[in-house]
């Protein structure tokens, strides 16, 4: 098989990997280039709603490793949370959800962004650490100036076409 194709193929693994150490997972989610450690050392302590997509580095913290300071008082301490993600979310590249995060619907993590606190439903958040930087209606909207309809286009009509939209705007 092709190394660009076993990329594409292993989305499906990945899902069902994440599924086989336990983390609860919806329909119709994608993973890319998501690792193992993506979901920490308790990924039984995460869930993940419909049509989500994690992107690479994304990381899910469901302890505070930080108490370990106070183990030459108290040698049995941890501090856990659970971490649920709703329906309709992106995460973006190398963002970091900490304990007890709850994500809403609709929501889009920016790239980078650090999730110490719940992200409300049909927001969009960013930063760390992360804040609401506008309604997901106003990222719709502006998402629509610049817009390309070509999902269905192959990678030769794509390329073709991005060349000469850039181009034709650097002429201007």
């Amino acid at each position: 098989m092709k190394k660009w194709l076993k990329k594409f193929t292993k989305k499906e693994l990945t899902i069902k990997a994440a599924k086989k150490i336990g983390v609860k997972i919806g329909k119709n989610c994608r993973f890319l280039n998501v690792t193992s450690s993506t979901f920490g050392s308790e990924p039984y302590l995460i869930t993940i709603g419909n049509h989500v997509t994690i992107t690479r580095g994304v990381s899910f913290i469901t302890h505070d490793g930080g108490v370990w300071v106070f183990r030459n008082k108290e040698k049995n301490i941890d501090v856990f949370g659970k971490i649920k993600v709703g329906n309709n979310v992106f995460i973006g590249l190398n963002s970091l959800i900490l304990p007890g995060v709850t994500i809403g619907d609709n929501v889009v993590v920016a790239a980078g962004s650090v999730v110490t606190k719940n992200i409300e439903s049909d927001s969009v958040v960013g930063g760390n650490p992360a804040r609401k930087i506008r309604s997901i209606e106003e990222y719709r909207e502006k998402s629509w100036e610049n817009a390309d309809f070509i999902k269905s286009y192959n990678n030769v009509e794509k390329k073709e076409y991005l060349i000469n939209k850039f181009n034709k705007s650097e002429v201007k």
